[in-house]
């Protein structure tokens, strides 16, 4: 596994980034077309939204396999009708007028801890080895943007590392991790914390945890879902008072129910768990506006941080 050539894309001033969304308004990428992929596009594009990472839900490597094709396939698709490559975030499209730029995957597993699955399915995770890995990204090294793993499995941290090596961003997520072992992640090469509080270890007096890591270390990237349901109005002043708010990036975590028919409780299975968010970006951009946070700091989450993170040139 040689180390990966990044795209060559520009960020455009007003070029809102999702790097983490399932799907929307009745499409996801669990067993994904092209044509899925696509529609996902074109729907948070009607959002404003100017550029997203497909996320690939954990299963049989075969199946995220076919499902990293899909998103490759759609990035063809994109690449030829909107003609050079690099030609920015926000562009014209004659199919698609508004829709999102596909940047690659964000795979979301399998090297997660059961112990923290969330809405995701435990039994698909595996554990992180070289092999494992190799199997599951063969052939996509070119689109595999970020990958969301447990860093306190034996065996990720030397797979962060081989990640990082590669290009690779790897995001601790779905983790039972303390705080040394999630910054012992970190310090193999991680850069960032998957939707901060969800899914993971919380803050204990005696024990900060992965999410205390992230709040506290200067550097990390952290992932905040910043709809009604996933964290509480005083838990996002906790986040935009302590963090750096140049670490700190708005994401949907959106799927398939997301702006098909928002329940009031969230989107949730029969069980009332969150299976996922339910507002855009930009949406959500709006919320922690009205709640009062600075337009220019909300706007830097959506835009500047996510760009910053994911290495795009053209920053302004």
């Amino acid at each position: 596994m040689g180390k990966r050539t990044p795209h060559d894309l520009r960020l455009t001033p007003h070029g809102f980034i999702d790097i983490h969304t399932h799907g929307i308004g009745g499409y996801d990428t669990r067993g994904a077309t092209p044509e899925t992929i696509l529609k996902i596009a074109g729907l948070h594009g009607a959002y404003g939204v100017s550029a997203i990472l497909p996320t690939i839900y954990p299963t049989s490597i075969e199946k995220m396999r076919a499902d990293m094709a899909a998103v490759k396939q759609a990035m063809e698709k994109q690449g030829s009708e909107f003609g050079v490559r690099g030609s920015g975030l926000r562009h014209a499209s004659r199919l698609m007028p508004h829709a999102s730029r596909v940047l690659g995957v964000h795979l979301e597993g399998p090297f997660l801890n059961p112990a923290r699955c969330g809405a995701l399915d435990g039994g698909s995770f595996l554990e992180p080895t070289a092999r494992n890995f190799r199997r599951l990204i063969d052939g996509f090294e070119d689109i595999v943007r970020i990958v969301t793993i447990a860093p306190e499995l034996k065996g990720a941290r030397k797979l962060i590392k081989a990640m990082t090596d590669m290009g690779i961003m790897a995001s601790m997520g779905h983790s039972d991790a303390t705080y040394a072992e999630a910054e012992a992640g970190y310090k193999a090469g991680a850069k960032g914390i998957t939707h901060i509080f969800n899914a993971m270890r919380g803050i204990h007096h005696r024990e900060p945890g992965i999410a205390g890591f992230g709040l506290l270390n200067k550097e990390a990237y952290i992932e905040v879902i910043a709809d009604p349901f996933h964290l509480d109005t005083k838990t996002i002043e906790l986040i935009f008072q302590n963090k750096d708010r140049r670490k700190i990036i708005l994401v949907s975590d959106s799927v398939k129910g997301s702006k098909q028919a928002l329940a009031r409780n969230g989107i949730r299975n029969e069980k009332g768990k969150l299976l996922g968010g339910s507002m855009t970006i930009s949406e959500s951009a709006r919320r922690l506006i009205s709640m009062g946070l600075s337009e220019k700091v909300v706007m830097d989450c959506i835009r500047r941080n996510p760009a910053a993170y994911l290495r795009l040139s053209g920053l302004q």
